[in-house]
Formats: C-alpha cells, sequence, structure tokens
C-alpha cells in the first residue's frame, strides 16, 4: 500500500490503491470493465488449468514410454498430486492476508511443481472477486477511512 497522497478514483486526495494483476484499479470501485476482466480471467484461467493438465498427462504418457516402473510413475504422480493441493491452499490463503517473503521463496520450488493448484484458487477466486481484492480492499480501507465509498 502507498501512503503517498494521490488522487483517489472518487477524486479525493488519500493513499492510493495498488493495482491488481490483469485489473489494474477497476477493483475500487467495480468500474473500467471490472465485470469483462473478470469473466476474462476466470476463462482464462480455466483454460491455463485445461492446457496445463493436458501438458501433464504428456508428461505421464512419457514415463510410460520410458518404462520406468510402476513404483516411479506413481510416486510422481503422487507428487504433483501434494504439490498442488499444497499450492491451491498457499495461493488461496494468500488472497486474504499477506504472505512472509521469506516463506515464498522457501516455498518456491513446491509452489512451481504444484502449478495446477495455483491455477485453481485463481479460477475459484476469481468466480467471485478480483483474486486478491479482499487483500487490498482491507489495506486500502484500513490506511484510508475516509475514502469509503
Amino acid at each position: 500500500m502507498s501512503d503517498k497522497p494521490g488522487t483517489t478514483s472518487a477524486g479525493r486526495a488519500g493513499p492510493r490503491p495498488e493495482p491488481i494483476r490483469f485489473f489494474g484499479l477497476t477493483w475500487v470501485d467495480h468500474d473500467g470493465g471490472y465485470a469483462l476482466r473478470r469473466a476474462a480471467v476466470t476463462v482464462g484461467s480455466l483454460v491455463a488449468i485445461a492446457v496445463s493438465c493436458l501438458v501433464l498427462r504428456f508428461a505421464y504418457e512419457g514415463l510410460e514410454i520410458a518404462a520406468v516402473g510402476g513404483f516411479v510413475t506413481g510416486l510422481v504422480v503422487v507428487m504433483f498430486t501434494v504439490c498442488s493441493a499444497l499450492a491451491f491452499r498457499h495461493a488461496w490463503a494468500g488472497y486474504t492476508e499477506r504472505q512472509a517473503p521469506d516463506s515464498q521463496s522457501a516455498l518456491r520450488g513446491l509452489l512451481t511443481i504444484g502449478f495446477v493448484g495455483t491455477l485453481a484458487a485463481y479460477f475459484f477466486r476469481s468466480l467471485t472477486e478480483a483474486p486478491g481484492e479482499t487483500l487490498h480492499r482491507t489495506e486500502y480501507e484500513t490506511t484510508s477511512p475516509n475514502n469509503r465509498n
């Protein structure tokens, strides 16, 4: 959150809200194509999930072609499943509370492996709001209570 004075979308002076990826500042007043952006983000994340699952399917078929055995194949499937579940939980929590930067860097590899879970969290959150809107709105209203609409 920026503490620099400026002009908000309502034309009042105070701290400026932070833009959200793909939404900019449209989340503040739900204007400027907010609904269309949310629909596009929802569809886009669903398409990304489908493409990601297709890529994982090709990887699975590659393991079968390589004949690495049932144990290794099972281990890879369990690894992607667990990492996706943990990535989903981490991303979902990140939409309502700030994550510590050191935990972000410590979990970077796990979150990369569980990319399907991160995409799924983004999809489900975009069904109700811009992902991260609750966090940004809470911080914005906390720093500038006079700017509430």
